[in-house]
């Protein structure tokens, strides 16, 4: 090939690489504009607000220490509603009580939690969180066990906050898979 040939052919080649490079950087832009305007990055903004919230509501109501009772109670109570919350705030005074006369400690840890339903529309969500417990009564030696708990979350004006809180089923057998939910969140 001659040197002017080769010049004759390089605005061509300049141009075929121009159009090419028009063509990538548009499909780019629209892969990022369908990316960021489909909805599933406001689902899933959604689902990890749900979840923090979950898994905070979960520890709180698995960590009460007899010695500031008032206030875990009362956090209890700012993380709940619904029936839940109606529970809690009934049973309150007996549930001083008993936790009083024991002089327990519990402390709860998220070990890992996930989403298993979220309804954005109606304000519904559940979420599985596994949780590590540890309850210390009086002078014995403190307990510690690992469970995973199942809760219902509603939307309320204030944020996500617990419906409903039990134990999830353990193993795979037919009496473990009709376990029922826990009456007393923190184990208590």
């Amino acid at each position: 090939m001659t040197v002017r040939r080769i010049r004759d052919r390089l605005p061509v080649l300049a141009a075929c690489l121009l159009l090419a490079g028009v063509v990538a950087a548009s499909w780019g832009g629209w892969s990022w504009y369908a990316a960021a305007h489909d909805g599933s990055a406001d689902l899933a903004r959604a689902r990890d607000r749900a979840l923090a919230a979950g898994e905070q509501a979960v520890q709180n109501l698995n960590t009460l220490d007899h010695a500031a009772l008032t206030p875990g109670l009362d956090l209890w109570e700012q993380s709940t509603t619904g029936d839940l919350h109606s529970q809690l705030v009934q049973g309150r005074e007996e549930f001083e009580k008993q936790v009083k006369q024991a002089q327990s400690v519990t402390t709860a840890r998220v070990l890992d939690g996930a989403v298993t339903e979220l309804d954005e529309g109606s304000g519904q969500a559940a979420v599985m969180v596994a949780v590590r417990i540890t309850v210390r009564t009086g002078q014995e030696q403190p307990v510690t066990k690992d469970s995973r708990m199942l809760g219902r979350l509603t939307r309320t004006g204030e944020g996500w906050k617990l419906s409903a809180l039990g134990q999830a089923p353990m193993g795979t057998t037919a009496s473990a898979a009709q376990a029922t939910p826990s009456a007393s969140p923190a184990g208590h």
